[in-house]
């Protein structure tokens, strides 16, 4: 989906995972059982996102008996849009057709819009990707759904997924925004507009000390500058 506009959303955030009894024994939640889980992390969003702000929820939001861990979702303030993820009942990596016409209806009584797997944008003029999947890189040894994942053209991500613990920033273009490494609640978008513009400070950093030496007739290897500035020219270490 092209043309998304990011400047309309006010918070982020992804993998919930509401309703799903063994999540905290597989990611290594600090919750003692899942109503727990599912209480604090429903307290936790409504006490940053006020009813009339815009949520970008990348996937995996329930798992579960369906209409009740989705219909636990009904109680989180705000306008919130789901790209889904492979755990979601609206995802076209693991749902036929026909599943997600029978269940998207679940969803959006519940107060979601669904969108594409992956939307595309502009967050002040920057352009910006979203997805439930990094470009690389997965939560077991096994790389999946790559078919239903980004093309990595240089473009910035924010996605989820991984279930990693170390929050934000990763590689040299994509931004981690799940649960599990922000406290289990969603995050200001802010926080996405100072990474992006950290990004454009680099590649102006970058252009600019090129022009230079080619003006003064110097030649510098471009992964020497990649490295002075700590850019990944090979696209970022899977996680």
């Amino acid at each position: 989906m092209s043309d998304f506009d990011f400047d309309a959303i006010d918070f982020v955030t992804s993998d919930h995972h509401f309703g799903h009894a063994r999540i905290s024994e597989l990611a290594g939640r600090p919750f003692s059982s899942v109503d727990e889980m599912n209480a604090v992390m429903i307290e936790r969003w409504n006490a940053l996102v006020k009813p009339d702000e815009v949520v970008l929820h990348l996937g995996d939001l329930a798992l579960g008996p369906i209409e009740q861990s989705v219909g636990l979702t009904s109680r989180l303030n705000g306008k919130r849009l789901l790209v889904p993820g492979n755990h979601d009942r609206v995802s076209p990596a693991t749902q036929s057709n026909r599943a997600i016409e029978r269940f998207r209806p679940i969803y959006e009584d519940a107060g979601w819009t669904v969108l594409p797997e992956v939307v595309e944008g502009t967050r002040h003029g920057a352009r910006l990707l979203a997805s439930h999947y990094p470009y690389a890189g997965d939560s077991t040894g096994v790389e999946r759904h790559s078919s239903h994942r980004p093309a990595d053209a240089g473009i910035p991500l924010i996605h989820g997924h991984t279930h990693e613990n170390d929050f934000g920033p990763h590689g040299s273009h994509e931004f981690h925004v799940g649960v599990d490494a922000f406290g289990f609640a969603p995050i200001q978008f802010e926080l996405i507009d100072a990474w992006l513009e950290d990004l454009r400070r680099e590649e102006e950093s970058i252009a600019a000390i090129v022009r230079e030496r080619t003006v003064a007739g110097e030649s510098t290897p471009l992964d020497e500058l990649a490295r002075e500035f700590g850019v990944d020219l090979g696209g970022g270490d899977a996680v």
